[in-house]
């Protein structure tokens, strides 16, 4: 049971994170709602709603929370700047992975901004849905979600009129997830965010334009690929020289046995999250410093006696990877196992802070509630990763191998 001390220091400390954001909102009238907002998203309330929020506030109808997401003068871009600020301040470090994963909003209706039927990974299935691209921040301290982009699909942008009934500008265009994933990557690395590496799902890692857009901003990768990825290869381990290129799948059945070594991925709900890696060098990034090496990474499920016996095959993920001088093959396997905590902030921040239990039409709204939500979750994120005590000051700041590849032995 937590002590009234606790309590007393969990609401300064939130009091002091609100404090960082409140040159954000121009008037006192957002600034103290959207303090009850943030506050009602916190509480322990089966749903999030305006009405719901509104009665942790103290307000007869929802009308206030509802002004604050559609009509009030306030500036959510700011307060993601402040939110992701107040994540690096606590919870960075140089070796922090930044990841890109989008998850699905069911919806009715075809008036809320940006929803049509498209296949949402949430639901697993196509839906009446929103999707939203995120940028979650993870580190040895902590995880969290620090940036966030609505996706227009050619349906809407292609309808400015649609547009313009969901509050979408003029100015608003098509961009594909991974134009979104690379919007936030950038705005993330131009202000400074501590990390070495990229991580994402094969919607992203299969995309050349976005694996050469993080080689020319120097930042590694660590990217899912399918198994027929296409894998430039050079000449027996001569890396000034092309040798054409082969599916990641049959590549990799030329390794040697030798070359799997256990590893774990990280620590899940039930423990460490053992696999077998093998890790082949390839030819260099093109559009990356001279150094800087590229490589494939492969994940292969361990089996166990009975699987062995029924002559089960072992699951393989592939990965495409690239980094600085001195980057070893545990650093790939960590960046590969970080991923999934996305994932887990999805989770956390649905469950926990209502990141998807919202009722609003208009884009700016979205965004709006978004924001809001991504603050509640970056203060519980900090708060789990400090103590209690220091909580009020803290917020106030196969077949035989062949010679395409050299595989790691």
């Amino acid at each position: 049971m937590e002590s009234a001390e606790d309590l007393e220091a969990w609401a300064s400390g939130l009091d002091g994170l609100f404090g960082l954001v409140a040159g954000r909102f121009f008037r006192a009238e957002p600034r103290r709602r959207a303090r009850a907002y943030v506050r009602g998203l916190l509480a322990p309330l089966a749903g999030k709603n305006g009405w719901t929020l509104a009665e942790v506030a103290g307000d007869a109808t929802p009308d206030g929370m509802q002004r604050l997401l559609n009509a009030a003068t306030w500036d959510a871009d700011g307060v993601r700047d402040d939110v992701r600020d107040y994540v690096v301040e606590h919870l960075g470090e140089p070796g922090g992975v930044l990841i890109v994963d989008e998850t699905g909003f069911l919806k009715k209706g075809t008036k809320s901004a940006g929803v049509q039927r498209q296949y949402s990974g949430t639901a697993g299935r196509i839906e009446n849905c929103q999707l939203g691209v995120f940028l979650a921040y993870a580190t040895g301290k902590g995880r969290t979600l620090i940036d966030r982009e609505l996706y227009l699909p050619k349906s809407w942008t292609s309808d400015r009129e649609r547009c313009r009934s969901a509050a979408v500008g003029d100015e608003v265009e098509f961009a594909t997830k991974t134009e979104l994933a690379k919007q936030m990557l950038g705005r993330a690395l131009d202000a400074g965010v501590p990390a070495s590496f990229v991580t994402a799902d094969e919607a992203y890692g299969q995309d050349y334009k976005f694996r050469s857009w993080c080689e020319q901003r120097r930042i590694g990768y660590v990217v899912a690929v399918p198994r027929s990825q296409t894998i430039p290869l050079s000449i027996d381990g001569n890396l000034a020289q092309m040798a054409g290129s082969r599916r990641a799948d049959d590549l990799v059945a030329g390794a040697p046995e030798q070359a799997w070594k256990r590893g774990s991925a990280g620590p899940g709900v039930k423990g460490e999250r053992f696999y077998d890696w093998a890790v082949a060098s390839l030819f260099p990034p093109e559009n990356a410093p001279a150094g800087w090496g590229r490589w494939l990474l492969v994940r292969r499920q361990i089996l166990d006696p009975d699987q062995l016996q029924a002559g089960v095959e072992p699951e393989l993920a592939y990965y495409l990877c690239a980094g600085p001088p001195g980057t070893t093959d545990e650093d790939l396997i960590r960046v590969a196992g970080t991923r999934w905590a996305i994932e887990e902030c999805f989770q956390t921040a649905k469950n926990e802070v209502g990141l998807d239990q919202y009722q609003v039409r208009r884009y700016d709204a979205w965004y709006r509630h978004i924001t809001l939500a991504l603050l509640a979750h970056a203060y519980l994120s900090v708060t789990a990763a400090i103590a209690p005590k220091d909580l009020a000051a803290a917020s106030s700041r196969s077949p035989s191998p062949r010679s395409d590849v050299s595989w790691h032995l």
